[in-house]
C-alpha cells in the first residue's frame, strides 16, 4: 500500500504540530511540508508533489480560498485532495470552499481521528470505520449547533443554496429546544418554519423532503450511517421528514448533554 503523503496548511505553528504528531504515528501516512500561508503552499506544491493538503482557511498573504483558486488555475495533472479545517462554520464559507474543489470542510476543534479516516478516504484507503481509539481533538471552541448541522449537511450530501437545507437546519434546531414539537409537524414545526422565512407550511415540508432526496441520490448513505456511529438509514429506505429530523436533533441533543 502506497504511502499517502500529506501537506498541512494553517498559519497556527501549535495546531499544525498537534496534527503532525497524530498523523506521523498512522500507518502510511508521511508530512511531506508544512506551511503558513497559502503562498508558501503554492511554493511547496512546485517542489514537493503530495495526495492531500489539510487547509486552513484565514491566513496571512494568500487565504485557503486564493490557494485554491489559484491552484485549479494551474491544471495540475494530478491536484492532491483538498479537506479544509477551519473555525469558519456559515454555510457560505462552506459552499464556497465546496465549489472550489475541497472534499470535505470540517469545524474545528476537529476530531484527530476522523481527520485522519477522511485522508484514508479521500485517498481510498478507507476502513468500514473510522479509528476510535484514544479520540484526539484539536484544541480550540465547541462548534455550535449551526455548525454541527452545516458540517453534517455537508457531509452526506445537502447543499447549502437549496431551500430545504436552511428549513431542516431551522427544525432541527426547533426540535432539540422542544422535542414534544416533532409529534405536530404539520400543526406547528412546518408552519412555524413558513412563518420565520416567509412561506407556506407545505412548501417547508416540499423543500424539506427535496433536501433528503438530493443526499439519498447522492449516494452518501454509508456515510450518515458512520456519523451516527450505527445503522441508520438505507438507499432503499428513506426516512420521512420527521424521522430525519428527529433521528439529527436526538444525536446532537445527545452530544449537548454529553459535552
Amino acid at each position: 500500500m502506497n504511502d499517502m503523503r500529506i501537506m498541512l496548511v494553517d498559519d497556527n505553528a501549535e495546531l499544525r504540530r498537534t496534527m503532525r504528531e497524530h498523523l506521523q504515528k498512522q500507518e502510511n501516512m508521511r508530512i511531506m511540508a508544512e506551511c503558513s500561508t497559502g503562498l508558501e503552499a503554492l511554493e511547496a506544491l512546485e517542489k514537493t508533489p503530495v495526495d492531500v493538503i489539510i487547509l486552513d482557511i484565514i491566513m496571512p498573504q494568500m487565504d485557503g480560498y486564493s490557494f485554491l483558486e489559484e491552484m485549479n488555475r494551474q491544471q495540475l495533472q494530478n491536484p492532491p485532495q483538498v479537506i479544509v479545517v477551519s473555525a469558519l462554520g456559515r454555510d457560505d464559507f462552506i459552499m464556497r470552499a465546496v465549489e472550489l474543489g475541497a472534499r470535505f470542510y470540517m469545524i474545528k476543534p476537529v476530531d484527530l481521528n476522523a481527520l485522519t479516516h477522511r485522508i484514508r478516504e479521500v485517498c481510498g484507503q478507507a476502513s468500514d470505520t473510522p479509528a476510535a481509539a484514544n479520540r484526539v481533538s484539536l484544541p480550540g471552541r465547541a462548534p455550535s449547533i449551526d455548525e454541527k448541522l452545516a458540517s453534517l449537511f455537508l457531509t452526506i450530501g445537502i447543499p447549502a443554496h437549496i431551500k430545504g437545507y436552511a428549513f431542516l437546519r431551522e427544525a432541527v434546531k426547533m426540535v432539540i429546544e422542544n422535542p414534544d414539537v416533532i409529534n405536530r409537524i404539520t400543526k406547528e414545526l412546518y408552519p412555524g418554519i413558513g412563518k420565520r422565512f416567509n412561506t407556506s407550511a407545505s412548501k417547508v415540508e416540499r423543500a424539506i423532503r427535496h433536501a433528503i432526496e438530493v443526499a439519498w441520490s447522492r449516494g452518501r448513505i454509508d456515510t450518515l450511517n458512520k456519523a451516527f456511529g450505527c445503522r441508520v438509514a438505507t438507499k432503499e429506505d428513506k426516512p420521512t421528514n420527521g424521522e430525519f429530523i428527529a433521528m439529527i436533533a436526538d444525536k446532537l441533543a445527545l452530544e449537548q448533554r454529553t459535552a
